[in-house]
């Protein structure tokens, strides 16, 4: 089931609209705006909603499928299920008070005004704290992590951990275009290993090499340069959450492990707040099938009977816009897909043939 944004018209001349993104009846974040919508360039003081008044008198404004929910530091990102103005996010800040607590402040912001900020450039995590790095007693040469305090131990998996609370919680397994081929005369060894990788929040296998030399039959040795970028599409296919990394030689191997370390730390030493943390914690992501549109359009081409009324499209897709029904029926007409018999109410739809 997708999750719904909702947006109502209140009564209250400060914040006029209620927007809530609920799914499956459970209420995932609820504010109150100034807007329904920012304008371009804009951002929205909203307040977050922590009762509700049974008795409130509010007007439906819009009901829109969301397509996606996102966590992005500090904000809640989110992506509507419609052509236009898709993208906006929820940014909470924790305010000083005089008596040294903290309150909640959270601005609506849209696509456009997150990119006109002064502050879109800037990187979402503040990578300046101190590293606690583990590495693999059996690496002969290793790494070097400036800065960071590094200690030799005998790591389950990978050749290098990040460590929190004495935890590993990055992994990275390093291997040599060597390495790599070598591998390959074991694939499935490889493939346990990866497995292993996976099973931590988060895992990388840093390659020395640039992708280049993994089609270059002269540095490929006996294995034939198709096989090989086989094996290197079905690994990350296999195993979605580690990441796969051509860093093109020893030093950037290196100097993109210990950024990466950098940025994990980072987002584990910066809390989700609860406006953020809470929505994502109840989201469950509707099935990835295309959105909204393709949905609309497999049903026209393949579900309805031939010769439809455009009401039995209505009566599938009840919470569509009427506009957005009738922009799909003209697009597949105009892709010479449809055909439309009549006008009016009595108009009918057949599927093209031939």
């Amino acid at each position: 089931m997708p999750a719904w944004w909702i947006v109502e018209r209140t009564a209250d001349a400060r914040f006029p609209w209620r927007i809530r993104i609920e799914q499956d009846g459970r209420v995932l974040l609820v504010v109150r705006a100034q807007s329904a919508w920012p304008g371009a360039g804009a951002q929205v003081f909203c307040l977050r909603e922590r009762e509700a008044d049974p008795a409130e008198a509010l007007t439906p404004h819009e009901r829109v499928p969301v397509a996606h929910l996102a966590r992005l530091g500090r904000k809640l990102s989110v992506t509507l299920d419609r052509p236009q103005r898709k993208r906006c996010e929820f940014l909470t800040l924790d305010k000083p008070r005089k008596d040294g607590g903290t309150y909640e402040q959270i601005f609506f912001r849209t696509e456009a005004a997150v990119r006109g900020h002064r502050s879109s450039k800037r990187t979402e995590l503040v990578a300046n704290l101190p590293l606690e790095v583990a590495v693999d007693s059996a690496e002969r040469y290793p790494w070097r992590f400036p800065g960071a305090h590094a200690t030799r131990r005998k790591l389950p998996v990978g050749d290098y951990a990040l460590l929190h609370e004495q935890r590993p919680v990055a992994v990275v397994e390093r291997k040599t275009r060597e390495n790599f081929l070598t591998d390959l005369a074991e694939l499935k060894g490889l493939q346990q290993q990866l497995a292993e990788l996976a099973a931590y929040p988060h895992a990388a296998l840093v390659l020395e090499a640039p992708y280049r030399d993994f089609g270059d039959p002269a540095r490929l040795g006996r294995w034939p340069a198709a096989h090989v970028q086989r094996v290197l599409a079905e690994l990350p296919a296999l195993f979605p959450h580690v990441q796969f990394v051509f860093a093109g030689n020893r030093k950037l191997a290196n100097l993109w492990t210990q950024r990466w370390f950098a940025a994990v730390a980072a987002s584990l030493a910066q809390p989700a707040p609860d406006s953020v943390r809470e929505p994502l914690a109840h989201y469950r992501p509707a099935p990835a099938d295309g959105g909204l549109d393709t949905r609309i359009r497999l049903a026209i081409l393949h579900e309805l009977p031939d010769g439809f009324a455009i009401a039995s499209l209505r009566q599938r897709f009840p919470d569509t816009p009427p506009a957005r029904l009738k922009r799909i029926l003209d697009q597949l007409r105009a892709e010479g897909r449809l055909r439309r018999e009549g006008h009016g109410r009595g108009a009918r739809w057949r599927r093209a043939t031939g």
